[in-house]
């Protein structure tokens, strides 16, 4: 099994920045990649960021060149910064973990909420 525990969502006007982190425990070994989802009001969970085991990354078109998924190996925690907010980027920001053994089921972290504002 695995933890996952959100923070750093909160209100930020447009143009701002924030920073989410998600620390992971339990059974990391077993973590093939960990990301940053995100849903909007009425509108389905959409990735936002992804970084693999051996840090390769990937983003959401909307998101590119403004959010900046990291992670830091010893203290099990993946970060995602966010710059350059919009309104459309609005959402509860949830972060993920996938199992190596695909036939597991994937890794939730509860939540947090980004509200940014004009």
């Amino acid at each position: 099994q695995v933890q996952l525990v959100e923070s750093g969502g909160g209100l930020v006007q447009a143009g701002g920045s924030l920073r989410l982190s998600c620390a992971a425990s339990g059974s990391i070994f077993s973590i093939n990649a960990m990301g940053w989802y995100r849903q909007a009001p009425g509108k389905q969970r959409e990735l936002v960021a992804r970084i693999t085991y051996f840090g390769r990354t990937n983003y959401a078109d909307s998101v590119k060149g403004r959010f900046t998924i990291t992670r830091d190996i010893a203290k099990n925690t993946v970060y995602l910064r966010m710059t350059s907010l919009k309104r459309e980027d609005t959402a509860v920001y949830y972060c993920n973990a996938e199992p190596r053994d695909e036939s597991s089921a994937e890794y939730w972290g509860q939540g947090t909420q980004v509200t940014v504002s004009s």
